[in-house]
């Protein structure tokens, strides 16, 4: 995409590289739906609570940019900054996390150009999630064009932790007391043991219905056996 946008140097290169990450957005979401879908067809089960989708803002990327400390162009833009378009998948459980992962990178037409598990590292913060970059290909008329899009993976405990701690944070403009960010990782520390503790029950419940189904059908085996004799002594 750098070398396709680096020569748009007019009002339009703006309209046009935000119609690519729009582009893109459209596709990742509707692979993931069809995904979502497709789980519910064969497992009977969504895996997807919800789907979020945003692009990052003007001011949002010019200040990134500046952190970053690269000058403010188009071509710095569309190189440095990963996550102008962003799509955000809240899982029930943490196992779906990594199932899903495992699902997009399998996807033929994105390929995956970075994984941080934050799940497994989580930042200094207690910040928890699971970014993928991805690449996927927009078909113009007379070109095709490969487009970033970040794929954040969190379960609704950790999306919860982050959405405040976002809020908390932007208060202070990133500089919060010590205690406040002692508090927040402590926080972080109880969503971790929920999640853990409701993924324990889950499967706990599902050993126990699969334990229950194999009941229910052993115990219709021994009837049917039963009615068979019965028949077979009525014809003796």
């Amino acid at each position: 995409m750098e070398n396709t946008m680096k020569n748009y140097e007019d009002v339009d290169s703006w309209k046009t590289i935000m119609f690519l990450y729009n582009s893109a957005l459209k596709e990742v979401g509707t692979k993931l739906e069809i995904l979502n879908d497709e789980f519910q067809h064969v497992h009977k089960y969504n895996p997807i609570e919800h789907i979020k989708t945003r692009i990052k803002t003007p001011e949002s990327i010019v200040k990134k940019l500046r952190r970053y400390g690269y000058e403010i162009s188009i071509e710095n833009m569309v190189k440095y900054i990963n996550d102008i378009a962003g799509v955000r998948l809240i899982c029930s459980f943490t196992s779906d996390i990594y199932r899903l992962a495992e699902m997009i990178g399998n996807q033929s037409d994105l390929k995956v150009l970075s994984i941080k598990d934050y799940i497994k590292n989580p930042k200094e913060s207690g910040y928890k999630s699971y970014h993928m970059l991805v690449s996927v290909p927009i078909f113009l008329s007379d070109s095709v064009v490969d487009t970033k899009v970040e794929i954040q993976i969190r379960t609704i405990a950790m999306d919860f932790w982050a959405s405040l701690e976002h809020k908390i944070y932007y208060k202070f403009e990133g500089d919060a007391p010590d205690y406040i960010s002692r508090d927040l990782r402590e926080c972080a520390e109880m969503v971790s043991t929920l999640d853990e503790k409701m993924l324990s029950l889950n499967e706990a419940i599902q050993e126990c219905l699969e334990k229950q189904e194999e009941l229910n059908l052993s115990t219709k085996t021994k009837e049917s056996n039963r009615q068979d004799q019965r028949v077979l002594q009525g014809l003796d």
